[in-house]
């Protein structure tokens, strides 16, 4: 269920953002901004659907959210996580986590660069 899923969300981002791209090009990431937000209000939608209103078999959920949401962004997971933290009382602990992804994310791939750049 995940890897088959995996496969049409990694296709949905790379047509999404492609077609976004070669339609208004600039320097603004906007195809990966769009997929990022687009994912991110598909992860609300499905997990309020799956967890409160449907409750439907748990190979849904594997398909839906960790396979084609999963390939088409991890941005939406990550929202949803820092989301869960701020319903559940902990909006220090969303802050530190969203704070911290980000800064200690650039720094990895800022680091992964350093190290593997011809010099």
């Amino acid at each position: 269920m995940v890897l088959a899923g995996a496969g049409l969300g990694g296709v949905a981002r790379y047509a999404a953002g492609g077609w976004i791209m070669a339609r208004y090009g600039g320097r603004f990431p906007l195809g990966s901004f769009a997929v990022n937000f687009t994912g991110s209000l598909l992860m609300g939608v499905l997990m309020t659907l799956l967890t409160e209103r449907l409750h439907p078999h748990p190979n849904w959920r594997l398909f839906l959210v960790v396979g084609i949401l999963g390939g088409y962004t991890t941005f939406s997971s990550f929202e949803y996580d820092a989301y869960q933290a701020v319903r559940d009382g902990a909006g220090w602990m969303a802050m530190l986590y969203v704070t911290g992804s980000v800064v200690l994310g650039y720094a990895g791939v800022w680091l992964g660069v350093l190290l593997t750049a011809r010099r």
